[in-house]
């Protein structure tokens, strides 16, 4: 081995980003605590529905308190059981490709962090109350955003996250061995 390859492999260890069960593991059980606390506090302390409305900048973000029973948007809506076994699949091939998927780039640890932590703090809302608690609520005008949660932001970011390091992974050149130099 190079000494550059052995300098590649002993900054892969070290980066707690590249092992799943360091950094990755934390941020998803991180975004779940959140997530369950603010849904937690929102269905404890305001009820359902349009009325309920908490103006927190006028004009562009209240909260609120609805349920979905569906996916992003609602739509497939009424199908609790069958996200939650999407879920509980895409989490186990999250956790089980972890070194595939990330590549050794930190970010795209820290996306599936995201990631995981998203989906597993929906599952449990679909687990325990068989359905999805939303509560931020962004709108301008006539326009308004469906509403969503910290699960759904955490997703949100962690899929954009990783098609940005795969975009810029896709305009870096390869790296090629000194003697091809």
């Amino acid at each position: 081995m190079t000494d550059q390859a052995n300098m590649a492999d002993k900054s892969a260890t070290q980066n707690p980003l590249l092992s799943f069960w360091k950094l990755p593991c934390v941020l998803a059980g991180v975004v779940v605590a959140i997530d369950q606390v603010t849904k937690y506090y929102v269905v404890t302390n305001w009820p359902q529905g349009h009325a309920s409305q908490v103006v927190v900048i006028r004009g562009f973000f209240n909260l609120v308190h609805f349920r979905n029973t569906g996916g992003a948007w609602g739509i497939l809506p009424h199908s609790t059981g069958a996200l939650s076994l999407i879920s509980l699949a895409v989490a186990i091939v999250l956790v089980l490709a972890f070194k595939r998927l990330v590549e050794s780039r930190p970010e795209r640890g820290l996306a599936i962090g995201l990631m995981l932590g998203g989906i597993l703090g929906n599952l449990v809302d679909r687990l325990l109350r068989g359905e999805v608690v939303d509560f931020l609520l962004f709108f301008y005008r006539s326009f308004q955003w469906p509403a969503f949660n910290v699960a759904d932001s955490a997703i949100t970011c962690g899929v954009g996250l990783f098609i940005l390091s795969s975009a810029v992974q896709a305009h870096v050149e390869p790296a090629r061995p000194p003697e091809e130099r």
